[in-house]
């Protein structure tokens, strides 16, 4: 071949790699049907939010043009359907995965995707168990029970200054895990746990349980569960005449409880819940505002819950891909583990279980049927 032919060869064969593009596809998953479905659409909304604002940055991974695919299942909030949708990404060769909501779902799918070697970030999930499986591909952003349940146990005897507390949990994973973090935490002089009970996360009538806890007259009921439960409780409590004040973790941290309670929500600090996560610091306030008014304006709704969170953790993964210059498992991971992002929730960098590091919690009470920031803590 002559020198010019090998020389026309190689531009070519230039060109071609140039214009090639890799589809890179990343797995969401969350419960887009069931009762919390609103949250697990708040999720998937800002997962596609993520993967559009990436594709239009034109990104690049070892010198190739890539474009990010999403692949979004439903897990409905069920454990069995939660590891088929599990098999059903990892048949589909996605890279990575954001999600699942619940803990009960997120735990079992997480040993698929681990047995597979691909990366989980979770937005949501907060039972301790998640990450303390060592799975080496297994984080989450935000806070977990430990934390979440100890931290409102605290504010509920050293703030509220209640005595009798009792407490009621839904039977999830989730649930369950706070509520026991709660009454690990919930110690000082004088203070009880009057009663525990416990529904199931599709009840809809409380009234055997909320009557046993009447007869008790606690001054605080914490729930371990979601709005979907909590706030038709809080009906149900009003209408028994329960005066107590009423404190639950993130998963009923919501607007959507406003709603869901009605004028039951009662007055400011009738009702106390903690969101894993939070900002601090007029830039990153800024920061979180102008994610939820671009939120809205995208997708035609309001931020639910773990919107920021879902968008950060899919920019997180991506940009431990950029650092790696490749998006296969084994090569980004080990950037994924070391990696420090500011995102739209504050700084994530990861510890080594996969937990992220100095977590946040947002206490909140409710004013006018709307959620009120009362503080951040970490």
């Amino acid at each position: 071949m002559t020198t010019k032919l090998i020389l026309l060869a190689a531009t070519l064969a230039a060109a071609g790699s140039a214009g090639a593009q890799q589809v890179v596809k990343i797995g969401h998953v969350s419960p887009t049907s069931g009762p919390v479905a609103h949250l697990g659409k708040d999720m998937e909304n800002a997962a596609r939010l993520a993967i559009e604002d990436l594709n239009a940055k034109g990104l690049t991974l070892g010198g190739q043009k890539v474009t990010f695919q999403l692949v979004a299942e439903d897990d409905a909030s069920d454990p069995k359907q939660g590891t088929a949708v599990a098999q059903k990404l990892v048949d589909a060769k996605v890279k990575g995965v954001i999600g699942h909501l619940n803990s009960g779902t997120s735990i079992p799918a997480s040993k698929i995707y681990n047995d597979a070697g691909i990366p989980q970030i979770s937005p949501a999930t907060t039972a301790p168990q998640y990450t303390r499986q060592r799975f080496p591909g297994a984080f989450r952003v935000v806070a977990d029970d430990s934390k979440l349940g100890g931290t409102l146990a605290k504010y509920a005897v050293d703030t509220l200054k209640v005595k009798n507390i009792a407490v009621i949990d839904d039977r999830t994973t989730y649930g369950q895990g706070v509520a026991t973090e709660f009454v690990k935490g919930a110690k000082g002089p004088g203070v009880k746990i009057v009663g525990k009970e416990f529904t199931s996360a599709t009840a809809t009538d409380y009234t055997a349980i909320l009557t046993s806890i009447r007869a008790k007259k606690p001054d605080l009921v914490f729930f371990g569960g979601m709005d979907a439960v909590g706030g038709p409780m809080l009906k149900q409590m009003k209408n028994l005449g329960i005066t107590a004040r009423f404190m639950g973790g993130d998963g009923v941290c919501t607007d959507a409880l406003g709603r869901l309670a009605g004028d039951a929500v009662g007055i400011e600090g009738k009702v106390i819940c903690a969101e894993a996560g939070g900002v601090t610091g007029a830039e990153q306030e800024k920061a979180m505002a102008d994610f939820r008014t671009r939120f809205r304006q995208k997708t035609g709704k309001d931020v639910q819950l773990y919107a920021p969170y879902v968008y950060d953790a899919v920019m997180v993964m991506v940009s431990a891909m950029q650092k790696a210059g490749s998006a296969e498992p084994s090569k980004y991971l080990p950037e994924l583990k070391k990696i420090a992002y500011r995102g739209v929730t504050g700084d994530i960098r990861f510890d080594a279980k996969g937990d992220i590091e100095n977590g946040a919690l947002t206490l909140f009470t409710y004013r006018d049927g709307k959620k009120a920031k009362l503080d951040v803590i970490r």
